[in-house]
């Protein structure tokens, strides 16, 4: 029998690993986890300051009278806003244009981009050339565009009256001033549109298509069997943005019409910004804004739903 002592069994204690450092729960992982903190915390900070602060903010406005220029304390009024809203005929009939304008720029915006992007994608003469002038009008700010565009329908010395030979006020008549601002607004998102559907078919690789053209497959069959599979999840995730970001829609109709003539392209944000910052009515405007964020809520989660009963059916 071998006699154990008590520097060898100090030792074999000593060989054998601590039971938290085993379990994965030792001072390491939670020295770990602080510093993981650390360096979320400054990327943290500003979207509670600038996004998530504000949005808790107006939302707690909504349920006030909170006017300007008033000097009576603001009152807690409940849901009075939203009865008063659900009655206001000259916001839904804004809510109404703005999915017009909504879907009227979502849906040629996309088609176009992608059939930019599938030519982009050939091997074409001067590609880098016709890509980067692509993107110029994503590198140009709203209001820029806004300003460009008016000179565009001047009805006396504008480019398309003059390229016409009329003297057609495009953006002042009831008729043709939504139209003239979905033009608009297709040309200035087409190329964000363009760049990320150039993104997917980067990846989708060529020995596919080339399998398909060997088993006789023309160009419309290999992009519904090889391209469209391949894209799809991308294609969904930038369309539902896209879609987003034209009802949230406002520098850029707000520098070309200001939501005239007659309110024909006064979307919802423009409305909402003429009661908080034209008339005062800080808590209506942000009722306004809070139906909004719900609406946009609900489509984006009705995105997310299908796109997961899409991928679990494939």
């Amino acid at each position: 029998m071998i006699p154990v002592t008590a520097a060898s069994a100090r030792s074999d204690q000593g060989s054998a690993p601590p039971a938290s450092t085993a379990s994965g729960k030792g001072p390491g992982r939670a020295a770990n986890g602080h510093r993981a903190w650390f360096l979320v915390l400054p990327a943290l900070i500003p979207i509670l300051l600038l996004s998530v602060g504000p949005l808790l903010y107006g939302i707690v406005l909504a349920f006030t009278d909170s006017q300007a220029g008033r000097t009576d304390p603001t009152q807690w009024i409940g849901l009075l806003n939203f009865q008063d809203l659900l009655r206001d005929t000259l916001f839904w009939e804004s809510f109404r244009i703005g999915l017009v304008w909504a879907v009227a720029v979502s849906v040629p915006q996309f088609l176009l981009a992608l059939g930019l992007a599938l030519l982009l994608h050939q091997n074409l003469r001067f590609r880098w050339l016709s890509r980067a002038l692509a993107i110029v009008p994503w590198a140009m700010p709203e209001v820029v565009v806004g300003i460009m565009w008016r000179l565009v329908y001047h009805p006396d010395a504008g480019l398309l009256n003059e390229t016409l030979g009329t003297h057609r006020d495009w953006l002042g008549s009831l008729s043709t001033a939504l139209p003239a601002v979905v033009v608009v607004g297709i040309w200035a998102r087409l190329p964000q549109v363009t760049v990320t559907l150039l993104a997917g078919l980067s990846n989708v690789p060529r020995e596919l298509h080339e399998a398909a053209a060997m088993d006789g497959a023309g160009a419309w069959r290999r992009f519904r069997t090889v391209t469209w599979p391949a894209i799809r999840p991308i294609a969904l995730a930038i369309s539902a943005l896209s879609f987003i970001w034209n009802v949230n829609s406002f520098a850029l109709v707000y520098v070309l019409t200001g939501g005239g003539p007659g309110g024909r392209t006064r979307l919802p944000m423009l409305f909402a910004y003429e009661e908080a910052f034209r008339y005062g009515q800080f808590g209506y405007a942000a009722a306004m804004g809070c139906v909004l964020v719900a609406v946009v809520s609900i489509l984006l989660a009705v995105h997310l739903v299908a796109r997961l009963k899409g991928d679990d059916d494939a």
